[in-house]
């Protein structure tokens, strides 16, 4: 066998292989970098469809039908000032966010029995094959029996669109953790309601996640139905009679200024809360590339 070779670069050659290492790790040019990012790549995905949206209503010219992005952003910004619009959209908020924290909290004491007794999965899987294909919107007519013009009714079918997609979610994932972390709760002496917490909440997260997002979801679009029905019995109400009673007056850009608003609020609780807790729980932990 020979001796090792000793290979000598003069500084022409290490000036080239170091140009050669440079143009590898060039930076990317500013459109490919922009492009990279979700929000901006969404960002142009809404400003598109708004363009679409005044294109077409342009062409079709029937404000009665089908009023403009302009027109509807009109009265967006009318609608804000006088104070409307913004008290509607709180009312709205306010009952869902009663109703899907009550709902949360259902769910939650119904899977930790599921996952802790046998009567309890039954139980479960039992309530959840009778009631979750049953539309929210269809308990609305026994809801104002039982609770009146109020809140309650409200608050009734909210829990119903929100409880069984969380429950099935979360007991979902806490099947799907694996025997090894099980066993690792077990020998720390953790058990009950400490090893629901501190083992099966954080790997089922992100199932738990997915069926928060769901209910809230299904609550959104459930409250703005039933504001529909509940604001022509009582006078009054969210966004969902705020859009109503313009229809009523033909007043459609207020319609779609409505209608905008909700999606809007979809958008960025979407987006900004959902999407922030992800990050902070599920990308940190590890648990989700």
């Amino acid at each position: 066998m020979g001796e090792p070779r000793i290979v000598v670069h003069d500084a022409a050659t290490l000036a080239a292989i170091a140009g050669e290492d440079a143009a590898v790790e060039r930076e990317l040019p500013l459109i490919e970098r922009l492009w990279a990012s979700p929000t901006l790549r969404k960002t142009f995905l809404i400003l598109m469809l708004g363009v679409i949206w005044e294109i077409y209503a342009r062409f079709l010219d029937n404000p009665l039908l089908f009023p403009t992005l302009t027109e509807t952003m009109e009265a967006v910004v009318e609608r804000t000032r006088d104070g409307v619009l913004p008290m509607r959209a709180w009312t709205s908020l306010r009952i869902l966010f009663m109703g899907y924290a009550s709902g949360i909290l259902l769910a939650a004491i119904m899977t930790v029995l599921a996952i802790s007794t046998r009567i309890g999965t039954d139980l479960l899987e039992t309530l959840t094959a009778m009631f979750n294909p049953l539309p929210a919107i269809a308990l609305l007519p026994l809801a104002l029996i039982w609770f009146g013009l109020g809140a309650g009714s409200l608050i009734f079918v909210l829990i119903h669109s929100v409880l069984w997609a969380v429950a099935l979610n979360t007991h979902a994932g806490f099947l799907g953790v694996s025997q090894t972390l099980r066993m690792v709760g077990k020998n720390y002496g953790l058990k009950g309601l400490p090893y629901v917490f501190r083992i099966l909440v954080p790997a089922a997260f992100p199932s738990i996640l997915t069926g928060l997002k769901i209910g809230w979801a299904f609550a959104w679009r459930t409250l703005i139905a039933a504001e529909l029905v509940f604001g022509v019995s009582s006078g009054q109400g969210g966004l969902g009679w705020f859009i109503f009673e313009n229809r009523n007056v033909l007043d459609i850009p207020s319609v779609f200024a409505g209608l905008l608003t909700v999606i809007m609020i979809g958008l960025v609780v979407e987006n900004l809360v959902f999407r922030n807790i992800e990050r902070r729980t599920v990308r940190r932990w590890g648990v989700q590339s």
